[in-house]
């Protein structure tokens, strides 16, 4: 009985399943154009190809091709969408059903879309009879066969130039030089070696580009670049049989290390930005910006590249099908607040010592310089820098390859024109009031111990008012009026002068500090931080803008680089009122004219600044390197301060050797402008 049981159920189950409808053509293509939509070609494969489309097309082809298409061509937004056939169809097993379909998408030559056909095979295959996909290349792009590539064509964009506030090229889209060789006038072996060591190749490396298969006997094959403004190799290229050059676009850098570290350079995408940056439209031929502005800017000035989109055709006579084309659009120029004419000629005054500058206009913050010196010329590195000439700079003691500018300095002496501003704004320091200070070093009682504060003119007269402790460079006198506006006082004035603070430029530059936390631990740090030593810390285009209010009524201003940007906001205000600020003034002349700064007192240009010499202690406290300061403007038309910093100066007299670099800056600028 239990047997005629389960065989009448089990016939009831064959007899419900053969009553269940059969998915039609329309709801198979349905499902399939689902997978299609969100690229699960797995799927597609695996549950909906025919059968001779699976023998024609195994699943790594169909698979793997199209992943590597979404990839390749940046594919998105994929809409696939079919026409129905109508109500209540009657579909003949025997014949294909066949579909309109649309397709469109995005890809990184824009939009792609058309219309085509596709068939629907009723067959038996493992998981049963139903309606498969008769699929070819066609229905990735309509023109696609079999053998046929897909293939993407760039063109590069013009990258935008990077000009100076008068439009001068910085960064300029101009030429350079192929260098390269003729294979038949290298049959002589000595013209072979010759080449090799003109170009800084080896031997072999020649004769492996040499083995191309395009090259020909009397056919120029390049081995390596020039830049324009290496005049010594193209002379020598010129006078060589075995070498020669011919002219190609490339990247220039006119004012060449003056500015190496404020441009920086462009060069060759690295496989790691290639892959992160390939959705944007860069090809492995690209340059991009490596250092400096040309990398901080790089989205600005790459400008987007031409992409042709093509189905490479096999058959022969066929013609390459286009379909997708974006013209290239040119990079943006970025025009600097920079002028390239100050900015030489202090970087030509500094003469190679290691140091650093910057200048700033008292009007509006505008960044008229910033210099770090040595500096490097980005031309080397565009026409590529062999590794041995990169370990030469690297490896210099003068460390050309350091951004100075954006690095902060114990500021000397520099500081105490703010120390100043600050006591009298308080209403502890009478710029009249003269104080009695006698010998070379003072400290306040026997709590101090052995810390005493030195001065290295004690020969000033007495009494010592606040011009002629500027003018001596009085530490005492700066010492003395730190303790009487007492610790707080000093701290909320340097705070209000943005130490402390980052600053807001549009390139990270080291933040000045008072000390290491902000506080001032002892009577002794507060004295020695009066005048720019203990822990202060100042990076150059701070420390310039901090004389701004001497000169504008008492504001400092946000530094501007970029033409672009708002001119005049205000940083801080309120810093010192026009009588104080004339005393100063005054004062930072009399520096000049009466003090040690005699190297900036010239003819052609009435500086008045502020010298300042910072010494920089050894691991056991013992003398060691000083670094020299100068900040000055002229006197009388006040339209820029530059701010200067030479290191080690300690046997080149001080920091009056700096002064002198300054002067020579101001005095070749104002008799060019």
């Amino acid at each position: 009985m239990k047997l005629y049981i389960g065989m009448a159920i089990g016939a009831g189950v064959l007899f419900m399943a053969g009553c269940q409808p059969q998915p039609s053509p329309e709801d198979r293509l349905n499902e399939y154009i689902g997978h299609w939509n969100e690229q699960d070609f797995t799927v597609m494969y695996g549950e909906f190809l025919a059968q001779g489309s699976r023998e024609a097309f195994p699943a790594e082809i169909f698979v793997e091709r199209q992943q590597q298409l979404v990839e390749d061509l940046n594919i998105e937004n994929l809409e696939v969408s079919f026409t129905a056939a109508g109500e209540d169809p009657e579909w003949d097993e025997e014949e294909p059903a066949d579909f309109p379909i649309h397709v469109k998408m995005e890809t990184l030559a824009g939009p792609v879309e058309f219309d085509h056909s596709i068939s629907l095979l009723h067959e038996e295959q493992e998981g049963g009879e139903t309606w498969f996909v008769d699929w070819d290349p066609s229905l990735i792009f309509k023109e696609l066969e079999e053998g046929d590539e897909v293939v993407v064509r760039t063109e590069a964009a013009e990258r935008g130039e990077i000009l100076d506030r008068e439009g001068r090229g910085l960064a300029i889209n101009g030429t350079g030089y192929e260098l390269g060789v003729v294979p038949e006038r290298l049959e002589d072996e000595g013209n072979l070696q010759e080449a090799a060591e003109l170009l800084g190749l080896t031997v072999e490396s020649i004769e492996e580009s040499l083995s191309q298969s395009w090259v020909q006997p009397d056919q120029f094959v390049p081995l390596s670049k020039a830049a324009k403004s290496d005049e010594q190799l193209i002379a020598e290229v010129d006078a060589s049989d075995a070498v020669t050059y011919r002219e190609t676009a490339m990247r220039e850098y006119p004012y060449g290390e003056a500015f190496g570290h404020l441009t920086g350079y462009i060069g060759s995408i690295t496989a790691e930005q290639l892959e992160e940056l390939q959705s944007e439209g860069y090809g492995a031929n690209d340059l991009i910006g490596r250092q400096g502005i040309e990398r901080r800017l790089e989205e600005r000035l790459h400008g987007d590249n031409g992409v042709r989109l093509m189905i490479q055709k096999q058959a022969e006579g066929v013609g390459n099908v286009l379909l997708a084309e974006q013209e290239p659009t040119a990079g943006e120029d970025v025009e600097l607040t920079i002028d390239a004419e100050l900015q030489t000629a202090v970087y030509d005054s500094m003469q190679g010592e290691p140091g650093t500058a910057a200048a700033v206009s008292p009007e509006n913050g505008e960044t008229l310089a910033l210099i770090s010196s040595p500096g490097f010329d980005p031309n080397e590195f565009i026409a590529g820098m062999s590794g041995e000439r990169y370990t030469e700079l690297s490896e210099d003691q003068l460390n050309p390859l350091f951004t100075r500018f954006a690095a902060r300095y114990a500021p000397g002496s520099t500081i105490k024109p703010v120390t100043a501003a600050i006591g009298m704004e308080a209403g502890t320091l009478d710029p009249a009031q003269g104080l009695e200070i006698n010998g070379q070093t003072w400290q306040k009682d026997s709590s101090w111990g052995s810390y005493r504060v030195s001065r290295l003119h004690p020969e000033a007269p007495n009494p010592i008012d606040l011009n002629r402790a500027l003018v001596y460079s009085d530490n005492i006198y700066f010492a003395r009026q730190a303790l009487d506006m007492g610790t707080d006082t000093l701290i909320d004035g340097l705070t209000s002068y943005g130490f402390g603070e980052e600053l807001p430029f549009a390139i990270a530059l080291e933040s000045s500090q008072i000390s290491n936390d902000g506080s001032l631990g002892s009577e002794g740090q507060l004295a020695d931080t009066s005048f720019g030593q203990g822990q202060m810390l100042a990076n150059i285009l701070h420390l310039a803008s901090t004389y701004e209010p001497f000169l504008n009524g008492g504001t400092i201003y946000e530094p501007t680089l970029y033409a672009d940007e708002e001119k005049g906001a205000v940083w801080k205000e309120g810093l010192i009122s026009d009588a104080n600020a004339t005393v100063l003034r005054d004062s930072m002349r009399n520096v000049i004219t009466d003090g040690y700064a005699q190297s900036a007192d010239i003819d052609a240009v009435p500086i008045a600044g502020k010298t300042g010499t910072a010494e920089l202690k050894g691991a056991l406290g013992e003398e060691g390197q000083e670094n020299g300061f100068f900040v000055s403007y002229h006197a009388e038309q006040q339209d820029f301060i530059l701010a200067m910093m030479i290191e080690s100066i300690e046997e080149n007299g001080g920091s009056d050797y700096v002064a002198g670099f300054s002067a020579s800056a101001m005095e070749q600028y104002y008799r060019n402008n």
